[in-house]
């Protein structure tokens, strides 16, 4: 296991690949990226990005969607993975904003987790992205990079992999690693192919030098 002060230093690694790091997903409030961030479930940014334009331009608000035909709202999100499941769990979220939250988006992730289709993960991007409360929202790139690095078990559960990078990293970097991890997960750690052999990270990952040598033979 990476103990914490070289979990540090390879998120420092991290950091000089991906300078300010940041979420991919375009939005002009709370509300619009609490939308994206439940559609993304399963789905990749840029898919979401290409479908949110004509969706927030028709229902920028949480009136505007709590109020919106569902036919109409599952038409301008087809092109997104569940996307039936999902123009319900939206439509709820908007009136459960407006019924709980006096229409606005509430900012604990305990309050996030209550609406239709936000899980932990989703809660803890909206919390740290929308309102700058500490957290680290774990998805198959942070699970990922996490595990190939030892940092956490290889068994560890989502949760745990959480639990494992708030203990290593100082609370006040949570956000902007959760962004670091990704954008490394996506582009460099990538699930197929990892770009091992020139990464600045190697020394660090038992993961990568396995690879290399496994490629060296």
């Amino acid at each position: 296991m990476l103990s914490k002060a070289k979990t540090q230093e390879a998120v420092k690694r991290m950091e000089q690949l991906f300078p300010d790091a940041k979420g991919e997903l375009n939005h002009n409030s709370p509300f619009q990226l609490l939308i994206a961030v439940i559609l993304s479930a399963q789905a990749t940014d840029v898919s979401v990005n290409k479908t949110t334009p004509e969706l927030f331009a028709a229902y920028p608000t949480p009136e505007a969607l709590a109020a919106a035909p569902l036919d109409d709202v599952m038409a301008k999100i087809r092109t997104i993975g569940l996307y039936k499941n999902k123009a319900n769990n939206i439509k709820k979220t908007a009136q459960m904003l407006l019924d709980d939250f006096g229409g606005q988006v509430p900012q604990t992730i305990e309050e996030l987790m209550t609406l239709p289709g936000v899980g932990r993960k989703t809660a803890n991007v909206v919390a740290g992205d929308a309102f700058g409360v500490p957290a680290i929202a774990v998805d198959t790139h942070v699970e990922r990079v996490s595990k190939r690095l030892r940092i956490c078990k290889q068994s560890a559960s989502v949760t745990e992999v959480e639990e494992t990078l708030m203990k290593k990293i100082p609370k006040e970097k949570w956000v902007q690693t959760h962004h670091t991890m990704i954008l490394f997960g996506r582009y460099h750690c990538t699930a197929r192919s990892p770009k091992c052999d020139d990464c600045p990270l190697l020394d660090l990952c038992a993961f990568g030098q396995k690879e290399t040598d496994r490629k060296g033979k």
